[in-house]
Parts: C-alpha cells; sequence; structure tokens
C-alpha cells in the first residue's frame, strides 16, 4: 500500500507530510484514514512537543478528491444520503483529533490550501504560508458547505463577517490577504518556508510544555466547537440531497460549468 501521508520525528519535533503529490495532494479516502494515523501516532510518541504538517510537491493541498463522493455509495451503501450525518462525524473527528493533540500544530502552507486541507490547517494551531499560496474554501460552489469544522473554525479565527464573505463566495484569497485577515500567522518565501515553521518550533521548544498545553485547552475552549460542528452536520445532510449537489459533482468531472437550480 502505498504512503499517502509520511512521518518523520525529529527529536521534539513531529513531522506529518501529504504525500500525493502526482495528484496535488487531494485527498480522498485512504489517504484521509492514513491521516488520521499519523495524527494518533503523534499523539501516543513520548517526548513530542510541537507536530508539523507539510505537503510534497507544488502544493499542500488541492482539498478533497470529488472523486470521493463517487465512492461514498461503495463504503456506505447506495442509501449513503441517509448516512450523510454519520459520514460528517467521521470526517470532523479526525480533524477533532489534529485539533485536541495536547501539543502545538503548524500548518505549512505552499501553492494550493482548499476546502477540505483549508479545514485541516484551520484545526492547526499556527499557520505559515509561502508567498502566492492559494487559500480558500470553494465548498458552496459544489452545492454544499465547509462541514469539517471549516465553517466554525473559519468564524473562531476571523468573525462572523469575514468569514460569511470566504464561504458564501467560494473564492480563493492570496497569503498576503490571508495574512491581514488573520488566517495565516506569518507569510514567507517559499524557500524559507520550512525553515520559518522549524524557527517557530524552536521558540515554542523554549516554553514550559505543560504551560503551552494548558493555555492551547484554554484558549480552544473559549467557543463552542461541538455546537458548531452539529449545526454544519445537520446542514450538510440537507445539502448532500440536492439536486444542486449532484450538479455540483456532475459539472466538475464534466469540466462545465455547474448550472445551479436552487432545488
Amino acid at each position: 500500500m502505498s504512503q499517502l501521508i509520511t512521518t518523520t520525528r525529529l527529536e521534539a519535533i513531529f513531522e506529518i507530510v501529504l504525500n500525493r503529490a502526482d495528484k496535488r495532494n487531494a485527498i480522498n479516502g485512504e489517504m484521509y484514514r492514513q491521516l488520521d494515523e499519523a495524527i494518533q501516532t503523534a499523539e501516543q510518541t513520548p517526548g513530542i512537543r510541537v507536530v508539523l504538517i507539510r505537503g510534497e510537491g507544488p502544493v499542500f493541498s488541492a482539498g478533497i478528491d470529488v472523486t470521493t463522493f463517487l465512492e461514498l455509495p461503495q463504503r456506505y451503501g447506495a442509501d449513503w444520503m441517509e448516512k450523510s450525518w454519520m459520514i460528517t462525524r467521521e470526517f470532523q473527528a479526525v480533524l477533532n483529533r489534529l485539533e485536541q493533540l495536547p501539543v502545538p500544530v503548524i500548518a505549512l502552507l505552499h501553492g494550493y490550501c482548499l476546502g477540505l486541507a483549508m479545514e485541516l490547517s484551520l484545526a492547526c494551531d499556527i499557520r505559515i504560508a509561502a508567498e502566492g499560496t492559494q487559500l480558500g474554501l470553494p465548498e458552496t460552489r459544489l452545492g454544499i458547505i465547509p462541514d469539517v469544522g471549516g465553517t466554525t473554525r473559519l468564524t473562531r479565527l476571523v468573525g462572523p463577517g469575514r468569514a460569511k464573505e470566504v464561504i458564501f463566495t467560494g473564492g480563493q484569497m492570496d497569503a498576503l490577504q490571508a495574512a491581514e485577515w488573520g488566517i495565516v500567522n506569518h507569510v514567507v518565501p517559499a524557500d524559507q518556508l520550512l525553515e520559518k515553521g522549524e524557527e517557530v518550533a524552536a521558540e515554542i521548544l523554549k516554553a514550559a510544555p505543560l504551560a503551552v498545553g494548558m493555555a492551547k485547552k484554554v484558549i480552544n475552549g473559549l467557543v463552542d466547537l461541538e455546537k458548531g460542528l452539529t449545526l454544519e452536520g445537520w446542514a450538510q445532510t440537507q445539502l448532500f440531497k440536492t439536486d444542486d449537489f449532484m450538479e455540483a459533482v456532475q459539472s466538475f468531472l464534466m469540466k462545465r460549468p455547474p448550472d445551479f437550480k436552487g432545488q
């Protein structure tokens, strides 16, 4: 089985790498399962103080592999739409585990960070982007919403007004605008991305680990994440059943503009 996610321990730093570069690190079912395993390995590895997440190849990740939607009937049965709540919760659980790691998680973004990939980055504590990186949550252009914590976590990060603009339009922003809006912490030249990540990690290592872990828990606890995730799951359950969602998937596969009917 190919390693779509690789991990490396560098003393107190645990590195998780998206390793599907030939597909722009588009996240399919197997890759997401391996990501979950990597997160659990990080949690169970003693002595880890910081987790770094990055992507191989020209982009961090283009987001979910849309063909994954076509695999849902095979995995969950022909009535998979009736189980969409369960499916959403399974996807949410992986990024919840990532966010709940007791150590800081730093995402190193480059190229593109879209959809599920951006939701992944929002579950991290710190985001560092290479110049020119494009970020976005295009789900509404597929007839759905960001339901793996993206809606809730982005709102927590930048406030309702800016979150609504990002999600309503489904458009992209570059790294500099993302930094201006507080979505990313630092923007650096592409060849300095890993170096900057390691620099921030080194600063974290100077602090007391128990204090850092407790600070993370307190900050994360300031917003009712569970309520937001429940609302995301409810909304997505309704949207998976719409004609607009099916039209979005078909138009994507056929490489044509979608013809939404609001149905």
